[in-house]
Formats: C-alpha cells, structure tokens, sequence
C-alpha cells in the first residue's frame, strides 16, 4: 500500500501511522528533559524513587482539578476560583469531621470518612451549579462569576472558623493524603498494574472491534501492538519504581505493632508501593476520558467549544450544559479537597491558594486550546505533572519562590503561544 504521506520524515509517518497525538509526544519529550537537567543539577536526587513518589503525591491535587478544567475550558468558559473553592470546602470538611460528626458518632469513628467525602462532594457539586446556573441561565461572563467566586469562597473559608487552623482530622480520613499509611503497597500495586494492563488490552480491542463495525479506517496491527505495548511499559515501570521505596524501618514498626503484627529479625522490609492519590487521579481519568469520548455529555461539550451557535442550533441545551459543566468541576474541587487537606494532616483557610492558575496552566500546558473545541484528559494530567516537575525541581536547587513563579509564568505564555503556532498551521 502507498504511504499517504510520503513527503514526511520516517518518525513523522510513524507517529501518522500510530495516530498519537503530536503535542502529547512534545510534552512527553519536554518533561523527560526537565527530569534529566533538574537530575543533573541536584546531584542525582530528582529522578530518584523518593521523589518521584512525593512527585506523584503532590501532582494529584491539582491533576484532578486539571481534568474538570478540561471540560470547562473546552466549552469556552474558564474557572477562576477553583482554589478558593477547595479551600472552602477543606476548611468545612475540617469541621464536619472534628466539631459536628463527633458529636453523634465520636472522634475516628469507621464511617467518618465516607460521610465526610460524600458531604464535601455534594457542597463541591452545589457551589459548581449555582456558578453554573449564573453563566448558563443569566449570561453573566464566567471570568467575571469565578472571579467574584474566587473572593467569596475564600472569604468563607475564614469565616468557617474564623482563620484556625482545623487539625487533626479523622485517622482514617488521612489515608487519601498518601502518607505512610495512604499506599497500596508492594502487592496490591501490582494488583493496580494487572488491572491497568487489562484495561490497556480490552481497550485497544474494543477500538478496533469499533472501527471495523462503522468501517472507518484502521491501524496497522503493529501500531496496535506498539501503542498497548509502550502503555503497558509505563504502568510496569511505574509500578516498579513505586515499589522501589522502603517504608523508614521505625514507621514500619510502628505501623506493625499498631497492628499486632510480629516484627522479624530482619526487619519488615516494606515498601510504599502506589499512592492512594495517584489511584484517585487515575480512576478519574479512566472515568472522564469515557465521558469525553464515549458520551453524549462528552460530545456536547466540544460541540458547544468548536461553535456555540451552531450547536444550540442544533438542539443542545447549552444552559443547562454550562450548568452540568461548572457542577462537575465543583464536584472534582471537592476530591482535591481531600486530598490536599489529607496530605497536610490539617485544614487551613488558604489551602489552594493560586491553585486557580496552577490548574488553568495544567490544562492548557496539556494542549487544551482557550479557543475552546480542544482538549484531552491525559494531557491536562501530564501538563500537571509537567508544573510540578519544575516546581518541586527548582525548589530542590534552591531557586527562590519569587523566581519560579516567573518561571511557571513564562512556561504558561509559551505553551498558549505553541497551541495559537499549532492551530495555524492546521489551518493551513
């Protein structure tokens, strides 16, 4: 069979044939260079077990958030107060489980934690459709909404208990926050791994079933092997390098004879394994990449984002999609809720703070385009990781935190640059 671009270099036809994603492979190169100078520069500690667990802890927050921003942006709006909102809803979650839950069940108590998750969830849900409702129903601008949001929630994150911080919280309520005790583990990890790989092979059969039922074009069978193949590498070596990080010998201890377990003479020899976060992230992915794709919701949102006009025209009830829209990034604040405060053991007023812009330079580092119509999930997560990568490295070098922000800054115009140079050439 003739090559349909033979004009175009080997890698070029490769990546046409395989149909990846040309700024996913530029952000793949570009992070994989920012570990490699930020490795160079500390000394080898970067690319190390240790900190790429903590990497992967301190990602998710923002990550989850990133992922609701997609949606948003892509349907033309942009949510401005995202981090006041996590705040608030932190500084509430705080008091439910310490000062009001307690008074009916007690301090830790088994059901605390899913009480406290489902109550941050439904306020999270409440807060994005009621700023859904003022953009999609009275047409106010959603930067001038979000913006006022920005300030009244985290006016209310104070107000909640007038500025104190709220700590400790419900022990097991800590396990979100990915702590010694917030991990999988060595072999439930692997478990994750397994599962993951079977996700990876019943979705790249499933594709293809797909294609060739609607007869649309298909793959070459090799770049089906070769795209599940490169997936299933990166879980393993994931997985591995999480498994690579011993739990500290006394925290092992301590956790054993918490539990009644025997310590051994040669010690426990545990490991951390996969973070509970990192699970959250993925399993929110795994859940919005089907809606994205695989929905009528989905579908809707990036017809509203490539021509509001001409899909209202068309019978979507842009209204009510704007409203659904704003409810599920309320509703994905709430989860970053509990994994920030889980992760710092406490509930502060100004937890998120500027995490507002963090999450917007996630997801347009990821490739979503402001001009709406474009965007995917995985690249929001990637471009999280991305934003903290060079975050956590320059605070390994000791760059002042004035500077990074210049740094992140400049990141943040030359990916909005990139995506306007990569949609002109499309149009040509």
């Amino acid at each position: 069979m003739n090559d349909p671009v033979p004009s175009l270099s080997l890698p070029m036809r490769l990546i046409r044939r395989m149909e990846l994603d040309v700024r996913l492979i530029g952000m793949l190169a570009a992070l994989i260079v920012v570990w490699i100078a930020f490795d160079l520069l500390t000394g080898g500690r970067f690319i190390t077990p240790r900190n790429l667990f903590n990497l992967s802890v301190q990602t998710a927050s923002v990550a989850v958030m990133a992922t609701g921003m997609v949606f948003v942006i892509v349907a033309r709006h942009i949510d401005l107060s995202v981090g006041a909102v996590l705040g608030f809803i932190a500084m509430a979650m705080g008091a439910f489980q310490t000062a009001w839950l307690p008074e009916f069940l007690g301090f830790n108590h088994p059901a605390t934690w899913a009480l406290t998750i489902v109550f941050s969830c439904v306020i999270g849900a409440a807060i994005g459709a009621v700023q859904g409702y003022l953009i999609g129903y009275l047409a106010i601008p959603a930067f001038i909404v979000t913006l006022g949001g920005l300030l009244v929630w985290r006016g209310a994150a104070w107000w909640v208990t007038t500025g104190q911080t709220i700590a400790p919280l419900d022990r097991n309520f800590l396990t979100f926050g990915g702590g010694i005790q917030g991990t999988l583990g060595s072999f439930w990890s692997w478990v994750f791994a397994a599962l993951c790989i079977i996700g990876i092979v019943y979705m790249t059969i499933a594709g293809r079933r797909k294609r060739i039922a609607f007869e649309f074009p298909l793959k070459p069978v090799w770049a089906e092997y070769a795209n599940a193949l490169s997936l299933t590498a990166a879980v393993l070596v994931f997985v591995a390098v999480m498994n690579a990080y011993p739990i500290p010998e006394r925290a092992a201890n301590r956790i054993a004879e918490a539990r009644g377990i025997a310590v051994p003479e040669a010690g426990l020899g545990w490991v951390h394994g996969i973070a509970v976060p990192v699970v959250i992230v993925a399993c929110v992915a795994l859940i919005l990449t089907f809606v994205a794709q695989r929905t009528k919701f989905g579908r809707y949102v990036f017809a509203i984002g490539g021509n509001p006009q001409a899909a209202e025209l068309s019978g979507i009830d842009t209204k009510k999609m704007t409203l659904c829209i704003f409810a599920l990034m309320g509703l994905l604040c709430a989860l970053s809720a509990v994994i920030a405060s889980a992760r710092l053991q406490s509930a502060a007023n100004d937890l998120g703070s500027l995490d507002e812009l963090r999450v917007i330079a996630a997801a347009v580092i990821g490739g979503t385009s402001l001009a709406g119509g474009v965007g995917t999930i995985y690249g929001a997560i990637l471009g999280a990781l991305v934003m903290q990568s060079l975050q956590s490295g320059m605070a390994l070098i000791g760059v002042q935190t004035s500077l990074q922000s210049i740094v992140i800054g400049l990141v943040l115009v030359a990916a909005v640059w990139i995506d306007q140079v990569y949609r002109r050439r499309l149009a040509l």
